[in-house]
């Protein structure tokens, strides 16, 4: 077993289960059915992250539609999530056939030595609502005022996710906030997720993100997370930045969507 592979078999499990654990938890409800639930959130409607159907378990490919269906029915949008590869490859034609577009997140676990503190500190939320929305229309420039709202606005249910949630900013000589991070961590199973680090577009390639992506792996490494990871779209540069810094892709977490 080469030690990337042997990476993704001790981490995988680790990650899926907090993954799962986490959609749960900053639910404002859920619906189960067999090998997957529903999570929804009616206050942040637009925000797929707060509404779809996560795929934890061996679920019947040809049921997902229908799953997805009945759950997001009220929602103009069909979003659902596989957490295992070889059931999303099972589910893959039956979600194409029901008109759903398949798309894959990267799972990457830090598997270097944690570094030092970055220096940036935790802020609280209100610090945050500013240029978090001042950001989303870069990333999303069709969006319209409501979703980027709740875009946004999310991140108060993100305190639900997990037992110690965290956001870090760096900041400019002046003050004003240069990149932030999400850091969502389970102590008592030893796991941490890194989450939406950006970078204030006028302060890209001033070293901010390495500040704040440095501060949570040393946060995280210091509350006894052994296991630290982070997503990344596949199709996306910032998953090579992640692999210089110490992060290597373990798997892949299925996306489908269907507008």
């Amino acid at each position: 077993m080469t030690p990337t592979s042997a990476t993704a078999a001790s981490e995988l499990p680790r990650v899926h289960r907090f993954l799962s654990d986490f959609s749960r938890r900053q639910a404002a409800r859920t619906v189960d059915f067999p090998g997957a639930f529903a999570v929804l959130d009616d206050a942040y409607r637009h925000s797929r992250g707060n509404n779809h159907v996560l795929v934890d378990g061996a679920v019947d490919p040809e049921a997902l539609p229908g799953y997805v269906e009945e759950a997001l029915a009220h929602l103009p949008y069909r979003f659902s999530y596989v957490l295992d590869e070889t059931v999303a490859a099972a589910c893959r034609a039956p979600m194409e056939r029901a008109g759903y577009r398949h798309a894959a997140t990267v799972l990457m676990a830090h598997t270097g030595p944690a570094p030092e503190h970055g220096g940036a500190r935790e802020v609280d939320f209100d610090e945050l609502r500013e240029p978090v929305a001042a950001s989303w229309p870069r990333f999303a420039p069709q969006a319209p005022p409501e979703h980027i709202r709740d875009l946004v606005e999310r991140r108060v249910a993100r305190r639900r996710g997990a037992d110690d949630v965290r956001f870090f900013a760096a900041h400019t000589p002046a003050g004003e906030v240069a990149a932030w991070v999400d850091l969502y961590m389970d102590p008592a199973t030893g796991v941490a997720q890194i989450e939406d680090l950006v970078t204030v577009e006028a302060h890209l390639g001033r070293g901010y993100a390495g500040r704040v992506l440095d501060t949570a792996l040393r946060v995280a490494s210091d509350a006894g997370c052994s296991t630290r990871f982070l997503t990344a779209f596949a199709e996306d540069w910032p998953r090579h930045w992640y692999g210089r810094k110490g992060f290597t892709a373990i798997g892949s977490v299925a996306r489908f969507e269907r507008v």
